[in-house]
């Protein structure tokens, strides 16, 4: 079929999610002004705490609603180094009226960003009951070995821990499609392990907010919008960026994929490896859900938990094969050494030669007038058009695809043999290379509902809306190869310098 629009990078990508202008209503934002702590912008429903009007509260000082303590100890974290998602304790006071607050303060260059809730009715955990909990959760992941395993105890203690009625680990690929890998759910919440979801429906923007915020929390998809006032921030003359807020607002359309889902509540949490997002845990209720400020901060730090044990899993994964790879690039450098020859030693050992380092289906090594073929490859009359097309490219550093049909359009005759290619060149100049081939590997991916449906737009083509189905749409893809990974191209790196100083030392001796 052909290829997938991709509304990620064409139109879901470029909304500006992050100044929506508006937060949701389970809790209240103040922004100060960072030299005289004065109050410069609100969100409306603060009124219903100070009986002011919104206007009413512009330029006050933040001492005529909070405790002189509390006062005091903003203004030294302001001064300090912590600058990002700072908890806090705050007592609003006003006239005998006195409320307890959780608070998050986010500190700019020239204003901070104050998020307050009502404090949980709840008993505030102690430390050593978080650590229990905590403690228990990474026991238990403890004990998984593979991915998989890891994966699927993470899921269910979260699910246990929360109380959400469902709990899916995401996997992002790399085009950014999510793929369900793990999932804990209750029979009132439809199934989508194995489904993949298309990158839209976390688009880039997205994305890219996760790495400010561990996790992502909307209580009630039917809350009702509270907007900031005034409308445009007067230090910036512009609106204010709520990237960090946990509170910010949720855009129409997310909130009508969460309705086309059938859930009320969602909170998803980010999973990090080497500083990049790898995954997503979504968390699903069928009712509206307001998780406390403490079971929110055992998210956050369970978040780190799940991330470093899936990285060090996948570590210690790519550090065997890279350990297994290096072994046989040492053991064919020294076949060639032996051999004094560089075709005989890349290809005449039948269990460890060039096609086993790469875990290819066939490989061509030209050099000078010299051609040698082992494997499953394509007609000479091909490889012969293929090198014509790799000189005219000019390829003078390892070049690599799993899908060689869609640059080379001759290629999709032979797709069964060669849908993916490694090149090594060792002359390009002079049409010297080695040619790994790898065959079509055909897949079918399992989407959450059509992915050619991702959004629909109104007549007026400016108004969209999100898929109203994730009915498991099948997509046969061909033409492509298992993917080459990046110690691959090191190692093919590594030995393409081994060949090119090996040759060197052949021609001037």
């Amino acid at each position: 079929m052909s290829e997938i629009r991709n509304y990620d990078a064409e139109f879901c990508g470029n909304l500006p999610i992050h100044h929506i202008n508006s937060i949701q209503d389970y809790g209240y934002l103040l922004v100060l002004e960072n030299k005289t702590l004065n109050i410069i912008q609100v969100s409306e429903n603060l009124s219903n705490i100070t009986d002011e009007a919104p206007a009413q509260m512009m330029n006050k000082h933040l001492s005529s609603f909070f405790s002189r303590p509390d006062v005091e100890n903003i203004t030294k974290l302001i001064a300090g180094d912590a600058k990002d998602r700072i908890p806090l304790n705050l007592l609003f006071e006003k006239e005998g009226k006195q409320l307890s607050f959780d608070g998050l303060i986010h500190i700019k260059n020239d204003y901070s960003l104050l998020e307050i809730e009502a404090a949980s009715k709840e008993g505030r955990k102690s430390f050593s009951d978080v650590f229990q909990e905590v403690r228990q959760f990474i026991s238990a992941m403890e004990s998984g070995s593979t991915l998989d395993e890891v994966c699927n105890v993470a899921i269910k203690q979260l699910r246990k821990v929360s109380g959400f009625d469902g709990v899916r680990m995401y996997q992002f690929d790399a085009n950014w499609n999510g793929t369900v890998i793990a999932e804990d759910i209750s029979g009132a919440l439809e199934s989508y392990l194995g489904q993949t979801f298309p990158a839209s429906d976390v688009p880039k923007q997205a994305r890219a907010l996760y790495l400010k915020n561990p996790f992502r929390l909307i209580s009630n998809r039917a809350y009702q919008p509270v907007r900031l006032y005034p409308v445009i921030n007067p230090l910036t003359n512009a609106f204010i960026d709520l990237s960090d807020c946990n509170l910010r607002g949720v855009a129409s359309v997310h909130l009508e994929y969460m309705q086309n889902m059938n859930v009320s509540a969602s909170m998803s949490i980010r999973v990090l490896r080497e500083g990049k997002l790898w995954g997503l845990i979504s968390c699903h209720h069928i009712e509206p859900n307001y998780p406390n400020v403490d079971m929110r901060y055992i998210f956050e730090w369970l978040s780190v938990e799940i991330s470093n044990r899936i990285a060090a899993i996948l570590d210690q994964e790519d550090y065997n094969q890279s350990a297994s790879r290096l072994e046989k690039r040492t053991a064919i450098t020294d076949f060639i050494y032996g051999k004094d020859d560089i075709i005989e030693g890349l290809l005449d050992d039948e269990n460890l030669n060039i096609l086993s380092l790469f875990n290819a289906g066939g490989v061509v090594v030209k050099i000078g007038n010299r051609i040698e073929y082992r494997g499953d490859i394509p007609d000479k009359s091909e490889i012969y058009n293929l090198m014509l097309w790799l000189e005219g490219k000019g390829i003078e550093k390892i070049f690599s695809s799993s899908h060689l049909g869609e640059l080379y359009e001759e290629a999709r005759a032979y797709e069964k043999t060669g849908s993916g290619i490694l090149v090594i060149p060792v002359d390009g100049r002079s049409g010297d290379y080695v040619i790994c081939f790898r065959p079509e590997v055909i897949r079918q991916i399992k989407w959450g509902g059509d992915p050619e449906q991702v959004i629909n737009f109104d007549k007026d083509g400016k108004n969209y809306h999100p898929r109203n189905s994730f009915k498991l749409w099948l997509q046969t893809v061909y033409g492509q190869s298992l993917p080459w990974v990046q110690n691959e191209l090191e190692i093919a790196e590594s030995l393409r310098n081994f060949i090119f100083e090996f040759r060197t030392k052949q021609l001037y001796n």
